[in-house]
């Protein structure tokens, strides 16, 4: 009770001063606060990125690989793993891998055929950039897409070469007015007339369009875009989580067969998981929270100076006040630790603005990516402990000064 008594007793004579001296105060709490806000905030917004991003590619299909040609490795910040090229991967390759596969698992091939096609219907026509894809009837399994309308391809339309597509819900935005039967209509892509059959779920993302999409029957995307060399690709979905590196294992000696490799070559293809890419990108937003980290104790080191010189200036303002206390019996350990809370206290009011707005402006980015709001706990936490920090600091010399003053020149000071 009487600690109690005496916290009770600091935080008075602390919210007293802190009146006295709003203007300054304020000024204060508010570079604190920015400090944290800009600390927490981008902090936020870097958590929610990283969900975005781990969700995005877990649509692709949590336990999917993918076996691609060496060359078409992908580069992000320092991380290269790309050397030469190496050959592409055939149409006879593909089929023969999948033909001779006896893993339990879903094995879908696809190829890209561009990424700058525009789709007519009609009068209405997209912009050049819509990504098509020649796919086989597994391909909604390994790319973790759903169907919203219609149905996907059968393995014999596959065969039968029929002109056949599903489009990205996109599309249907930009070809079709609301309302509006899809299903069964006709539409254009490059010379060839397509006829729907499918709609894909939404999927969206923050790193490329996936709604902005058609895919066709692969055999379909050799009659009409051929071109030499056409590299295919061949994804993979164990059928059990248990036996996901077993069937990597087994698919890479096999394709090595399929590519005639003798034992002591090097593999001339690579095997991608589906969180590769994922766990890529989040390595590089890093450098973002170093850089939004000194951001912070940059601006709090500011705020830190600001703080001092407004606590040494009170002390200069309440040296009679000071005097008093010490001619009624206050010791100097009360002082010290009277000019030390109202420190902290003032960094503390940062801290909270500062959290508050920093959370605000984390989750706009989540609501602009549709991810859930985040509450960064850990970041809060280590907001109030580093403005804790700062209060001390900041405090300590002033706090210092005061419990060092005489009483008795206290009391004549004017």
């Amino acid at each position: 009770m009487k600690y109690l008594a005496v916290l009770q007793e600091m935080y008075r004579i602390s919210t007293a001063s802190i009146r006295a001296n709003i203007v300054r105060t304020i000024l204060t709490v508010l570079i604190i606060g920015f400090g944290i806000m800009a600390l927490v905030g981008i902090l936020t917004a870097i958590d929610s990125i990283k969900g975005s991003i781990s969700s995005q590619f877990a649509t692709m299909g949590a336990n999917t690989f993918t076996i691609e040609s060496r060359g078409m490795d992908i580069q992000i910040g320092n991380q290269r793993q790309r050397r030469r090229n190496y050959d592409y991967i055939s149409y006879r390759q593909a089929r023969d891998f999948k033909a001779r596969f006896n893993m339990p698992a879903t094995i879908s091939i696809s190829v890209h055929a561009t990424g700058m096609a525009t789709i007519r219907r009609g009068s209405n026509k997209t912009n050049p950039n819509v990504s098509v894809t020649g796919t086989d009837e597994n391909y909604l399994i390994t790319a973790g897409y759903e169907i919203d309308k219609g149905r996907f391809f059968t393995e014999q339309e596959i065969e039968m070469n029929r002109n056949f597509v599903v489009i990205g819900n996109e599309l249907v935005n930009k070809l079709f007015e609301s309302n509006e039967p899809v299903i069964g209509e006709v539409i254009s892509i490059g010379n060839g007339k397509f006829k729907v059959i499918g709609v894909l779920g939404e999927k969206g993302t923050a790193i490329n369009s996936s709604d902005n999409v058609c895919l066709l029957p692969y055999t379909v995307v050799r009659q009409y875009f051929s071109r030499p060399e056409m590299n295919y690709s061949i994804s993979i979905t164990p059928r059990s989580h248990t036996l996901y590196e077993q069937t990597v294992g087994q698919a890479e000696s096999l394709f090595r067969i399929t590519r005639n490799l003798h034992v002591t070559d090097e593999s001339d293809f690579v095997i991608n998981k589906s969180d590769n890419l994922s766990k890529m990108f989040i390595e590089n937003i890093k450098f973002v929270t170093i850089a939004a980290t000194v951001i912070g104790i940059v601006t709090l080191f500011g705020a830190a100076i600001g703080l001092m010189n407004i606590m040494l200036v009170s002390v200069t303002e309440r040296t009679r006040e000071i005097g008093i206390r010490k001619a009624i019996g206050a010791k100097r350990g009360f002082i010290k630790q009277q000019f030390l809370f109202e420190a902290v206290l003032i960094c503390q009011y940062g801290a909270i603005i500062g959290i508050i707005l920093g959370i605000i402006v984390g989750n706009i980015v989540s609501m602009v990516l549709k991810s859930p709001f985040i509450v960064p706990w850990k970041w809060m936490i280590a907001g109030l402990i580093l403005c804790t920090v700062v209060g001390l600091i900041s405090g300590f010399f002033p706090a210092l000064k005061a419990s060092r003053l005489d009483p008795i020149v206290a009391l004549r000071y004017e």
